[in-house]
């Protein structure tokens, strides 16, 4: 059958050469269970909702993306990708001001785990101090990486307010200044430093120009991971101003095939810099070598971990998501026609007419 132009698209494949290889958690079977009943507990979405969040496997990305977390560790990161994924897409159909405030109730929640929440709060704020009053009794949880966690986290809340609001003007940002936008949005900088959690590494080496540089690579490589692969359901749902693929194809004036092709190059300059920068990192004495390698390779694994997810949970492709892995060929959505739908739910529109 001869399909029209530009009703399918060819994802870009950046890790075809990536050095990291897939590698799931081996607590991830007993702590899916916990995460998951933790999750249906709070009973915060409707039946059908629910069941389209269990699709999206948030557990399963935990597991990927910090294979080599102990089991506190990965019950920690779970919490925390379900967390992220409440917040996104409960704040993906309100304006600034509602999103400001999910992210004030969220933030008074993990700066006071111990404080009861008000009678009648939204759920996000219990399931927030949950998953801080959890994190905080690990054993490796040191003062500097709480601190560190709680300012990253901080700043991709309220990232989220800007995004809402851009969205609410429909407005499109440039290259730079969405990119700028969304190394904060996509919440790398959290996931990372969760990923320092038990290393034995001093702040002066953490903020090390060199390891700076390291860390902003892979926190660069994540958005375009996310925004190319969530295209077609945000297209879909009404939500692709924030998005650059959308971006490339309004600033270059190009169409869909070329901003792919835009991204993906750019994607791969990235990936190439990133493992750069490790050899070119120096040398700070055997053992503080040991650990920093160690968060290197975490860093690997969680950018291959999530983009491994990314086809293995229905979050973005459906249950075609190990075919289109292969194939990399994707049948564009057709508009989903619902008033402020969230892209979670646009996928749960579309079900079955993920790609060909």
């Amino acid at each position: 059958m001869t399909v029209p132009p530009h009703t399918q698209f060819q994802l870009p494949d950046p890790f075809a050469k990536w050095p990291w290889p897939r590698a799931l958690n081996w607590h991830y079977a007993e702590v899916k269970l916990e995460s998951d009943s933790w999750v249906h507990e709070f009973g915060a979405l409707d039946p059908k909702s629910q069941r389209v969040f269990d699709l999206c496997k948030f557990p399963l990305v935990a597991a990927l993306t910090y294979p080599l977390h102990d089991r506190a560790g990965l019950r920690i990161a779970c919490n925390l990708m379900v967390l992220y994924f409440m917040f996104d897409e409960f704040t993906d159909k309100e304006d600034s001001n509602g999103a400001r405030a999910y992210a004030d109730i969220i933030m008074d929640a993990i700066h006071n785990p111990s404080k009861e929440r008000p009678q009648g709060e939204v759920k996000l704020g219990e399931m927030a101090r949950q998953f801080w009053a959890n994190a905080i009794q690990h054993p490796y949880a040191s003062s500097l990486w709480k601190a560190r966690f709680i300012e990253s986290f901080n700043d991709y809340a309220y990232s989220v307010v800007e995004e809402a609001s851009d969205c609410a003007k429909g407005q499109v940002r440039s290259i730079e200044e969405y990119l700028e936008l969304r190394r904060r949005t996509a919440a790398p900088y959290p996931c990372f430093v969760l990923a320092e959690l038990g290393l034995d590494i001093p702040d002066r080496v953490l903020t090390h120009p060199a390891m700076v540089a390291l860390r902003n690579l892979g926190i660069e490589s994540f958005p375009l991971t996310n925004d190319v692969y969530s295209y077609n359901i945000e297209q879909a749902a009404g939500h692709g101003a924030h998005n650059l693929v959308t971006v490339v194809m309004t600033e270059n004036d190009l169409d869909l095939d070329d901003a792919l092709e835009w991204v993906g190059q750019y994607y791969d300059q990235i990936l190439i810099k990133f493992q750069a920068q490790h050899s070119a990192l120096p040398l700070w004495g055997p053992a503080i070598d040991y650990h920093v390698n160690a968060l290197v390779d975490r860093f690997g694994y969680w950018l291959r971990g999530h983009d491994c997810w990314s086809f293995e949970s229905e979050r973005y492709f459906g249950a075609d998501g190990r075919k289109m892995k292969k194939h990399k060929l994707v049948t564009l959505l057709s508009r989903v026609d619902m008033f402020q739908v969230m892209p979670m739910m646009a996928a749960s529109q579309c079900v079955g007419t993920f790609g060909s």
